[in-house]
This record gives structure tokens, sequence and C-alpha cells, in this order.
């Protein structure tokens, strides 16, 4: 099945900019669990009505998963009037220019909180790896086209496997942070539906207080997943990026200070302005060497 989009719309950077954790690139196409449904996509280019995308889907009926998949990659986003907002600054119409097409994705809250638990002082092969072996270990069996994959498992799965079994997957520290967010959800402590209504510094908070997760990882969950696009994850790559782009030849403030101001300076779709941002330094340093 094909879905035709009529704004810009990059595939690749919008899937490999460090948002979601469980694509693979198979000849061509991009595999992935999205939301319980097998996906397997790719783009095939542009048409006189606008970007066509090619899809193949399970166990749901293939319209089920296009009206998934628009919710999903924000097709509800009207991504032309958040570039003239965020293109005010001249880095990031730089960047907006160089990566047009790049979107927030729409991920599913619980697999987006385990997902940046998980971030926690590691690389972004590492948490793909992470979020897979929970996947085949806890939970459902997919197949699509002689190809095999595995639902997310559940705060109630997670929360059965406990912190041993999460630590034998590899999670390290992070089993215990996973083991007990997954019984705060199961228990009713977090609500994360609910923060999706919730005003962005409320939503934040409530985050915060589960162990393991701080200022960024909260503000990661809550703009990948919470429709929170002011806020503006801060972490290795942005503090590199707004020290080099922001406060050339001065100390770079503490987070802290950086957040403040980073969120009064790109404004209400500040975490659009990060994701453009957090790309281009990632992948300059990545040609770099």
């Amino acid at each position: 099945m094909e879905l035709t989009i009529d704004q810009p719309f990059d595939l690749a950077s919008s899937l490999e900019s460090g948002q979601a954790h469980r694509w693979k690139k198979v000849d061509g196409w991009y595999s992935g669990v999205v939301r319980g449904e097998f996906i397997q996509i790719r783009q095939k280019g542009q048409t006189p009505a606008g970007q066509t995308v090619e899809f193949r889907s399970g166990p749901s009926p293939e319209a089920e998963a296009a009206a998934m998949l628009r919710d999903y990659f924000r097709l509800d986003d009207n991504l032309e009037a958040i570039y003239l907002d965020i293109s005010r600054d001249a880095r990031v119409a730089e960047m907006v220019n160089r990566y047009p097409g790049l979107r927030i994705l729409r991920t599913e809250p619980w697999e987006c909180l385990v997902a940046f638990i998980c971030s926690a002082n590691n690389n972004i092969a590492r948490i793909h790896q992470l979020m897979e072996r929970m996947s085949d270990e806890f939970g459902d069996p997919l197949s699509l086209n002689g190809q095999i994959r595995h639902t997310f498992p559940s705060p109630a799965d997670l929360a059965e496997a406990g912190e041993g079994e999460l630590r034998r997957l590899g999670l390290g520290f992070r089993a215990p942070y996973v083991a007990q967010a997954s019984m705060a959800v199961l228990e009713g402590r977090l609500d994360l539906a609910a923060l999706v209504r919730l005003p962005y510094p409320e939503a934040k908070a409530a985050l915060m207080e589960i162990k393991g997760i701080g200022s960024k990882i909260a503000d990661c969950i809550a703009i990948f997943s919470l429709d929170k696009l002011e806020a503006f994850p801060i972490d290795v790559w942005i503090r590199r990026a707004l020290a080099e782009w922001y406060f050339p030849g001065q100390k770079t403030p503490p987070d802290r200070v950086l957040l403040e101001w980073a969120q009064d300076h790109f404004g209400r779709y500040g975490g659009y302005a990060q994701q453009y941002l957090f790309h281009g330094q990632r992948l300059r340093k990545k040609a770099d060497g």
C-alpha cells in the first residue's frame, strides 16, 4: 500500500535520528514494530501530489496501519508553519535546508519511556540492541513476508520479568529503573495517557518522580511520545552544538541555564529545533570520524 504525503518528508532522517529504536534497514526497506504492528516501509520519491511512501503491514488491515502511520509520523503537524517559526534562528534554518522532511515521531509512550531510561550513559546502537532483546524475550511474535519480529513487552511483562532478568539481558544499572517504572505504570502511579493531556511542566515533573528519569530523559519522553513540542532535551550532542554554535569562546552554561535559554530562544517548537541541531551535529561528527 502507498501513502502520499503532501508536505516535506524524509523517512530515513526521521527513523535514523535517535527518536525510535526498533527500526532495521533490510534490502532498502525499513522494518520495525510500531504500536503492535509489524511494518516494512520505504520512500519511493516525489510525485506531483507529494512524497510517496510504500509500506507492508500486519496483523491489522492496511487501511488501519496507514492511519496509524500518519499519526506516528505526525502528519497532522503543519511542518511548513513550524519551519517558518524555527527558521528565525539562522543555524536551525541551515539544518532545515540540509535535512528537509526530518520529522518528530509520535512514539508509543511506554516503549519511549523504557528506551530513554536505557539511553543513560549509552549510545544509539546499544539502545537498539537492548530494546530488541527485551522484545524478543518478552514480546509476542509477529510475522510478515517471512520475517519474524516481536511486540514491545507491556509493563506487566517487564514487571513480571523483574530486575534480575533485565540485568541478564544487559541493561546493567538501568535494570532496576525499568523494573520500578514497570510497577509504577502497572499500579497506576504513573498514567502515561494522562500526561499527554497535562501541560508540559506538570508532565515533566511527573516523569521525574520515577527513579532513573532526570531532566534530559523526561524531555525526550515528553517530545517523542507526549506531544510536548516545546520540550528541549539537552544531551551530549546538543550541549556540544549549543557550546559551539551559540556560546563560542566562552564557558558553556550548566544544563539548567542552557535549558532556560533554549526554551526562551527557540520557543514553542523548540523540540523540532533541537532535533535538527541534534541530527546535524551527530552526522557532522560522524563524518569527521
